[in-house]
């Protein structure tokens, strides 16, 4: 076998291994620091006292991970109450502290989606998708996410940064939700999602801290690494 022979024969198995080489395009549903709004909703505790699906120790630990890991990443994040001053009360102190400089947008609507300065943020931002978390998520959730995807938005809804009066009442709410197109998620994996690559310098350390300040045994584990072996992400 000549040598123009042997490469025409070696061709099919060179081209396989250059595009094999080449890292496939992410999808186009995983969200980016650059793709979407975060919308939090009502995290107050009026709406906390009767939340009986989930721990509020662990939702308040979730939903200021979630705040956090927004920050750090610089996503455009929208913060609204209801009756804050009358009936509901203050949003969450820590969540709050995460935004210092940000007034929540205070409402009367149930439905978020149906105050015009709420809809006005969002587009405003010019991005096509939506994160949500809310108390409850029976109502206070379940009205915008299908008003926003009524609108054409891509919903995200973040399970474990909300809550519903009972456990079937929250189930019952993310079903439907699902049913209806909303793609669910938890606060962790949205963070993770948002870092993607371990090589990624700028936000690194930010996300290690949050994880390991709210990330339950996952961030037991990060300081234990570290501590023990100096060990780190992204490492080969």
């Amino acid at each position: 076998m000549n040598f123009k022979s042997l490469i025409k024969a070696a061709l099919p198995v060179i081209l396989a291994f250059s595009a094999s080489a080449h890292a496939a395009p992410p999808a186009e549903q995983l969200l980016t620091p650059t793709n979407h709004t975060l919308l939090l909703i009502d995290h107050q505790p009026q709406m906390a006292f009767a939340t009986r699906s989930i721990d509020i120790a662990e939702l308040r630990n979730n939903v200021t991970g979630l705040a956090k890991a927004a920050k750090t990443f610089k996503v455009p994040t929208i913060l609204t109450t209801v009756a804050a001053k009358s009936f509901s009360g203050p949003i969450f102190p820590e969540l709050q502290a995460v935004f210092p400089e940000q007034a929540p947008i205070d409402r009367t609507t149930m439905n978020t989606w149906e105050d015009q300065r709420v809809v006005d943020a969002v587009q405003k931002t010019g991005h096509k998708k939506i994160v949500m978390a809310a108390l409850w998520t029976e109502v206070c959730l379940v009205q915008p996410a299908l008003s926003a995807m009524d609108q054409g938005y891509q919903v995200y809804i973040v399970t474990d940064a909300s809550g519903g009066v009972s456990k079937e009442a929250h189930d019952m709410a993310v079903q439907r939700l699902v049913q209806a197109g909303a793609r669910p998620i938890t606060w962790l994996q949205y963070m993770l999602e948002l870092q993607r690559d371990w090589a990624r310098g700028e936000t690194y350390a930010p996300v290690m801290k949050i994880a390991s300040e709210h990330g339950g045994g996952y961030g037991l584990g990060i300081v234990y690494a570290k501590e023990m072996f100096n060990a780190k992400e992204g490492k080969k």
